[in-house]
């Protein structure tokens, strides 16, 4: 979450709203007054493992490929020449240099409290079948797909070499790139537990978002049966990730919409330095750190006294697209603009202090200001982990750019983290700039513990007809 204070990808604090403030019901007030500023968790699928990028699995591919029934791929997990160790996901800076990977097993799924990555390729799936066991079928190799992917290995046997016949088990567009610190993680909304015999399973905290004030949704960019957030350093590596999952579930699944991120806005590593959001201001100030542990258990890992015993290690993520209007932004003096933060655009100072990790003074902030509105004092002590993203997606038609932020956020519980933060910036000055036209929820299981599970296996196994 940005800083505690902090705002998320448009700005949101660190209490965890939005990064844009909450929802994107502009106050359209004209600002005055406010003086400018002065002047993974240990045991976490983020543990870095040793691979050797893009090896070929040994063994001939079958004629039925990737994407059929019955798909037998080895869920070997990498092995090979490079190593990196990290805890709990926050990698040292020098891991992303090398190119290097992150473990794939761990209590917790990677892509969480992992060291944010510079890109971001999310994508939303609709179910098409109704064969429980075809879609948990795709699920294992899903999970075998992705334990390759972010080893740096192709998928299957490759994108070349096999039978003419057939289809490559790979696309073949990241042949030759290292891992670049691919982290995949899959989560399941609300509409999957109508299926599948899941609905007692629901967990209660999975709860359908309300409508927020100034709310704009697309439901073309809204909503999903279940998420894959693939984060890496190269965004090609990204793109051939969500790519060969979709191919794989040809026919059980199919893409409802999908989303590209550059340029993170959020950092679960407050010892680099502090990402900027398209209006220019430091995002992330005091978001969550992969590496407090503390912090990790009380607001983003679901216990198993949560109530849903399949959720324990998971978290639950909320997205928002965020639309920032950009041109109206640009033309707005430098004290308006910060006067709407709370905070200095250089140094990123509240109001006040000298300096961007300085304690805020919420009441030397106006009253509308988005950091006093989101900070974890205002809001009960509520805070969530950020991964934001910035996004540009051509224009509207009208001569206005279409960007801004694509929010992340995981928290143990909705209810008392993202929904009360969110109506608390219903005031916010944020919202005259902004406005959040695209919202998913999903529920996030454990990690893959090893070799042998996979993604979703918790919950499957726990239901009946698992």
């Amino acid at each position: 979450m940005t800083d505690s204070t902090e705002k998320d990808k448009t700005g949101t604090d660190s209490t965890g709203a939005d990064s844009t403030g909450a929802d994107s019901t502009g106050t359209g007030s004209t600002r005055t007054g406010s003086t400018a500023t002065d002047s993974t968790a240990p045991g976490s699928s983020e543990s870095a493992t040793t691979v050797q990028d893009n090896s070929r699995a040994p063994s001939r591919r079958s004629l039925i490929g990737w994407g059929g029934a019955g798909l037998a791929l080895g869920a070997a997990a990498a092995g090979g020449a490079m190593a990196m160790a990290t805890t709990g996901g926050d990698a040292a800076p020098v891991a992303a240099d090398a190119g290097a990977p992150v473990a794939f097993h761990g209590a917790h799924q990677a892509g969480i409290a992992t060291a944010v990555q510079d890109r971001l390729h999310f994508a939303a799936f609709d179910v098409k079948t109704d064969d429980r066991a075809e879609f948990v079928r795709m699920l294992k190799d899903w999970t075998a797909a992705a334990r390759r992917m972010t080893a740096g290995k192709a998928v299957g046997e490759g994108a070349y070499g096999g039978p003419a016949e057939g289809p490559p088990d790979d696309t073949g567009e990241a042949l030759g790139l290292k891992p670049s610190r691919l982290t995949l993680t899959v989560g399941f909304g609300p509409s999957l537990f109508e299926r599948f015999g899941l609905a007692d399973a629901r967990p209660e905290a999975l709860v359908d978002l309300p409508q927020f004030a100034g709310d704009n949704l697309d439901r073309a960019r809204s909503g999903g049966d279940l998420c894959v957030q693939a984060c890496a350093d190269d965004p090609q590596v990204a793109v051939h990730a969500i790519r060969n999952l979709a191919r794989i579930g040809f026919g059980k699944v199919a893409v409802r919409w999908s989303q590209l991120g550059f340029g993170k806005t959020s950092s679960t590593t407050p010892e680099a330095q502090t990402p900027r959001n398209l209006m220019g201001f430091k995002d992330g100030t005091r978001n969550i750190a992969g590496t407090d542990t503390a912090g990790l258990k009380k607001h983003v890992w679901v216990a198993e006294s949560d109530g849903a015993d399949w959720m324990a290690g998971g978290s639950y993520l909320v997205a928002r697209r965020i639309r920032m209007h950009i041109e109206p932004w640009d033309r707005a003096s430098l004290q308006e603009q910060e006067d709407v933060f709370g905070r200095d655009k250089g140094e990123g100072a509240p109001v006040g202090r000298a300096k961007e990790h300085d304690e805020p003074f919420l009441k030397a902030m106006l009253p509308d200001a988005h950091v006093r509105l989101a900070h974890p004092d205002s809001n009960n002590g509520a805070k969530i982990l950020r991964r934001g993203y910035s996004f540009t997606d051509g224009t509207d038609g009208l001569g206005r750019l279409d960007a801004g932020l694509f929010f992340l956020a995981y928290q143990r519980d909705v209810r008392t983290g993202f929904i009360p933060v969110q109506r608390n910036l219903a005031t916010d000055a944020l919202n005259e700039y902004i406005q959040h036209v695209g919202s998913a929820i999903f529920a996030v299981p454990p990690g893959v513990r090893d070799a042998d599970d996979w993604w979703g296996r918790t919950l499957f196994s726990s239901t009946k007809g698992a």
